[in-house]
């Protein structure tokens, strides 16, 4: 992501995480739909994930209603807001990601089950991809 996008820039990372926690709520489903003989605590958990990322992506997107009807002049408030759900979402991201781990090492059906692995793995290198993200939009909005 490109970070000259001056006023733009709540937006911009808005848009990030909007895109980002509806892929780690389809995650979920995908899990669920591809390991066939879950362990019935991985897939509560996963249907629990699924919930609370459907609540944070709905959250964004109330908050990006909120940045364009502030046009170029997003206030200290809502930019503080803002940066605090990106803060959430880093954070949800980086526990998401232990599910995942949890799931590829803990699941028997999981450990016979290449295809399950591989996808883990992708789904576990996406979070972290906006995890890189946000990280960065935080650091720089500390500036």
């Amino acid at each position: 992501m490109q970070f000259y996008y001056g006023h733009q820039m709540p937006l911009r990372i808005l848009d990030e995480a909007e895109f980002w926690k509806h892929q780690e709520e389809e995650h979920t489903v995908v899990i669920r739909e591809l390991v066939t003989g879950l362990e019935p605590e991985f897939v509560d958990a996963l249907k629990k994930w699924e919930q609370a990322l459907t609540e944070t992506h709905q959250q964004v997107v109330r908050f990006i209603e909120s940045v364009i009807r502030s046009g170029s002049q997003v206030s200290n408030q809502l930019y503080q807001q803002v940066m605090q759900l990106v803060s959430f979402s880093l954070q949800q991201s980086e526990s998401f990601i232990q599910l995942c781990e949890q799931i590829k090492t803990q699941s028997a059906v999981v450990s016979t089950n290449q295809t399950a692995k591989v996808v883990l793995d992708h789904i576990i290198r996406e979070s972290e991809y906006f995890i890189g993200i946000a990280q960065a939009l935080l650091s720089s909005g500390q500036q």
